[in-house]
């Protein structure tokens, strides 16, 4: 088990911030970061490379100040790279990064030796997310980092994995960083990923609901209200299996059991939408946009705290789940064991 030291010394809890499609940016990032957390976005976030590049530029200047006028170290930042061919961006916003020396380059739907080999030229880390274990070792044979094993209940591209399955068997065969990802909501939460076996968690939907999320009003009141049933895990909507808020679905017109519009029943699968409009009753209906983006861990959520006050909160819960788990497992460490003949 391991987080990477030039992170660990940096953190308050080893968490990290993920990136979500049109909900991240330089606020959540900035203050993720100077909470103690690792703050990331997805670089299409921006339109193009070179907006891209005046956040990244942004982020770092907001994060320097931090440091000069406090003190205090900020925890490291990291960026989403969508390794695909449908990503036309994906050369010039590799050479951004390693131009602004990212620290943790976050790699999706793609492991590349040849981006492993850029980001590691200037000492950053690369997390790859994975939800099955195939590409868990197609990954880890270019040379990543990290594993973030995406398991069922996940928000965004989830895998339908149990934490308990993936991360043993990822064990198996990978020594480096590993990240669990699925339903992490509570400080309690982090601290059961750790006593499992993972190094941090990966927390999405909670930051979500934050006040410095870009996440409009409707989607963060659309969480508090929702519960685990309410998640839909359809791959209609952006071409790959995601988990989807019900009535974000319902609103658009299309089956809240499939997201499926009306007449497509039998529809060929989808390419991986980034934000295109969706053939739905509604019209406008976008993917990310007006279809928001969920994980079953909803049903823990019920306030919209700026990222400071999540992020103490998260670390008392964290310290009370620890001495609660002492206290609990003290009576068993110290009984013998018994002789079985």
């Amino acid at each position: 088990m391991s987080i990477p030291s030039q992170f660990q010394e940096q953190l308050t809890l080893p968490v990290i911030a993920s990136p979500m499609f049109l909900v991240s940016g330089p606020d959540l990032v900035v203050e993720s970061c100077k909470a103690g957390v690792i703050g990331t976005f997805p670089a299409l976030n921006q339109r193009s490379s070179e907006d891209f590049e005046a956040w990244l530029v942004d982020i770092k200047s907001r994060l320097a100040a931090f440091e000069e006028s406090t003190g205090q170290k900020a925890a490291p930042f990291g960026v989403n790279l969508i390794v695909h061919g449908s990503n036309p961006r994906l050369e010039a916003d590799l050479a951004l990064c390693v131009k602004h020396e990212v620290p943790l380059i976050i790699t999706s739907l793609g492991a590349v030796p040849e981006v492993v080999k850029s980001v590691h030229s200037y000492g950053g880390q690369v997390f790859h997310d994975v939800a099955n274990l195939r590409h868990a070792k197609k990954a880890a044979s270019t040379g990543v980092d990290g594993l973030i094993a995406v398991c069922g209940g996940a928000g965004g591209h989830a895998g339908v994995l149990s934490p308990f399955a993936f991360v043993n068997e990822i064990r198996q065969f990978f020594s480096g960083t590993v990240i669990l990802a699925g339903c992490i909501s509570t400080g309690r939460d982090v601290a059961a990923a750790q006593m499992h076996g993972a190094d941090m968690a990966y927390m999405g939907t909670r930051f979500i609901n934050t006040q410095e999320s870009q996440a409009v009003a409707e989607y963060k009141a659309m969480i508090v209200d929702s519960d685990a049933a309410d998640i839909t895990y359809t791959p209609e909507i952006s071409g790959i299996p995601a988990n989807f808020l019900t009535p974000s679905l319902v609103a658009a017109g299309l089956d809240p059991k499939t997201g499926k519009a009306p007449g497509e029943q039998n529809a060929s699968p989808k390419e991986i939408n980034l934000g295109e409009e969706l053939t739905a009753p509604k019209e406008g209906a976008k993917a990310w946009k007006t279809i928001w983006s969920a994980g079953q861990g909803v049903g823990s959520i019920d306030d919209v705290p700026p990222v400071a006050k999540l992020v103490a909160d998260l670390h008392s819960e964290y310290v009370d789940a620890t001495v609660d788990f002492a206290n609990l497992s003290r009576g068993y460490a110290l009984k013998p064991q018994r002789e079985v003949s």
